[in-house]
């Protein structure tokens, strides 16, 4: 059984509508099966990993405003974005449908909107669609080695593990949130990297590092889900610490590792890029002490919309300053 568009138990009103676009919490129904297929791979998603892809062309050092070397990096962020993200996040709806009917069920999949066999149509086309830009790319760059290929081939069964049994790393609270962070912070800078330049060790590791304050964003996203996941014996870090030690946990892994960076920063000799991300840290740590650490669940998107702006201009600020260091030498 399945709640019609006007249900009660279903969000309603523009805000609504708004959030049934992007794929957020909240949503409204539709019937139109194009904005069901878009909530599936939650556009709102995608910005991570467009701006990572950004940071990654930055940090490269070898980035031109070229007619060419534009349109490579939107479809590098193409690839990153709404294909490969969309593919991740459908089949993570997919394998989490018994939880979304008790956190969210008038999404699409609990709902019953969509058939499951679409939804796996959907899965396949995302996938193979963003291998084949990915392979186009490395024709592109002229690589030996398909680098962007093998990338989107390990992000692609990171996505896989994440959300599939017997796996299903995102069982495991600290195992499952860095594997998102890295997702979605460390693979689309990499690729951006390697698509204008070269990309190294020493920014693999850096960004694997900086990925540990991604772990802490992908906490805010499991306060949302605490009732689901509890119920069916998901070890998610609010799940076993309570939403207020988690909350302390996710502020304390984005500051950590945020101020981690200014010391790189330093370090390679990029002493004004250090100084511009502790002035994009100080506010980022006022919203969290406003949102984030006072009520959670409640105040979620509220952080996310105030606090993270400070979060990505930060990745950039570190982008710009590696890509004018010895570390893409």
């Amino acid at each position: 059984m399945t709640d019609s568009p006007n249900s009660p138990n279903r969000p309603s009103g523009k805000g609504s509508a708004a959030r049934q676009l992007l794929g957020m919490k909240g949503a409204a129904g539709s019937d139109n099966i194009w904005k069901i297929r878009l909530q599936l791979m939650k556009p709102v998603t995608w910005i991570p990993l467009i701006w990572g892809v950004i940071c990654g062309a930055a940090a490269s050092g070898n980035f031109h405003w070229s007619p060419g070397q534009v349109g490579a990096s939107i479809a590098c962020m193409l690839m990153s974005g709404p294909l490969l993200a969309g593919y991740t996040q459908t089949i993570n709806d997919y394998y989490d449908r018994e939880i979304d009917a008790i956190n969210e069920p008038y999404r699409p999949i609990p709902s019953g909107a969509i058939p499951l066999g679409q939804v796996k149509a959907q899965i396949w086309i995302l996938l193979l669609a963003g291998l084949g830009v990915a392979y186009g790319l490395d024709r592109w760059a002229g690589h030996d080695r398909p680098v962007l290929l093998l990338l989107a081939l390990g992000g692609s069964l990171v996505s896989f593990i994440y959300s599939a049994p017997p796996l299903k790393l995102k069982q495991n609270g600290w195992l499952g949130n860095y594997a998102l962070g890295a997702s979605y912070i460390a693979l689309p800078w990499w690729a951006g990297q390697a698509l204008f330049g070269q990309l190294t060790w020493a920014t693999a590791l850096l960004t694997l590092a900086y990925s540990l304050a991604g772990l802490g964003i992908a906490v805010v996203n499991d306060f949302k889900s605490v009732e689901g996941d509890r119920a069916l014996g998901l070890q998610s870090l609010p799940v076993v610490f309570g939403i207020e030690k988690a909350s302390w946990i996710s502020a304390g892994m984005i500051d950590i590792f945020q101020l981690a960076m200014v010391a790189v920063l330093i370090a390679i000799g990029q002493h004004f890029a250090a100084v511009l991300l502790v002035l994009l840290i100080i506010p980022q740590i006022t919203f969290q002490d406003i949102w984030l650490l006072r009520d959670p669940v409640a105040f979620d998107v509220k952080y996310q919309a105030s606090a993270q702006p400070f979060l990505v201009l930060g990745m950039l600020v570190t982008a710009l300053a590696i890509g004018h260091s010895a570390l893409v030498a």
